[in-house]
């Protein structure tokens, strides 16, 4: 199943009037809805969705809990690898957001490694309201092999995702600029990849208005594709 991109990307900044639209969705009641370790137990796929991905400890719950403004929202732990299971989110009844396991923690057995892959296969093969994955690199270290896999299922997959940098206050900015570039020329042979990479600090609240005005405009598209 394709799915084609639901609106166009854009380097340039957002306007007014998508940051205002993207603070007041992310304004609104987010609350925890389920968490699924069987495919079989998924929610219903009646809302659009967006999805977060990434190498365990990268920032994916300190973000969630960002973008929502709420502290404890998403739970942040210390130990990577401690979110075994899709999390499913509803941000007032208009957006889905999925909290995925964590990938690329060395210590985790692998069985539990191949079960979490095989859950997320069947979750991004079958999800017909997925309209983007952001797909979280720790701006200190950038693309490992493990992000890369994750890139080679998603195009298998057929579907959309965006860079997102996480922890960038920890960066110096000549750094930043290396970093960007590098993963720029990565994606840029990858179809399913946006080309715009949103840069974001959960604890400066960098980039924070900017990811709620893209994500809304992805929710607020009727296109699925």
């Amino acid at each position: 199943m394709t799915r084609t991109k639901t609106a166009p990307d854009s380097a340039r900044a957002p306007s007014e009037e998508a940051l205002e639209a993207g603070r007041l969705l992310f304004a609104r009641e987010c609350t925890f809805v389920m968490g699924v370790a069987r495919i079989d137990d998924l929610p219903a796929d009646d809302l659009p969705e967006i999805a977060f991905a990434g190498r365990s400890n990268v920032g994916k719950s300190s973000l969630i809990n960002a973008l929502t403004g709420r502290k404890t929202l998403a739970r942040t732990s210390n130990t990577p690898g401690r979110t075994q299971q899709l999390n499913f989110f509803n941000l007032g009844g208009r957006l889905t957001i999925v909290d995925l396991p964590g990938y690329g923690y060395a210590k985790a057995p692998k069985g539990e490694v191949d079960r979490w892959n095989r859950l997320i296969r069947k979750y991004l093969k079958g999800r017909v309201g997925l309209r983007r994955l952001c797909v979280l690199i720790d701006a200190r270290h950038g693309l490992k092999m493990s992000d890369r896999q994750v890139m080679d299922l998603l195009a298998e997959a057929a579907v959309a995702y965006q860079i997102v940098l996480t922890k960038t206050d920890k960066v110096k900015a000549a750094d930043l600029v290396k970093r960007r570039a590098e993963i720029a020329a990565e994606i840029a042979k990858r179809a399913a990849a946006s080309p715009v990479i949103m840069e974001t600090s959960a604890v400066k609240g960098r980039g924070i208005p900017e990811l709620r005005a893209a994500l809304t405009e992805l929710a607020s598209s009727e296109s699925i594709g």
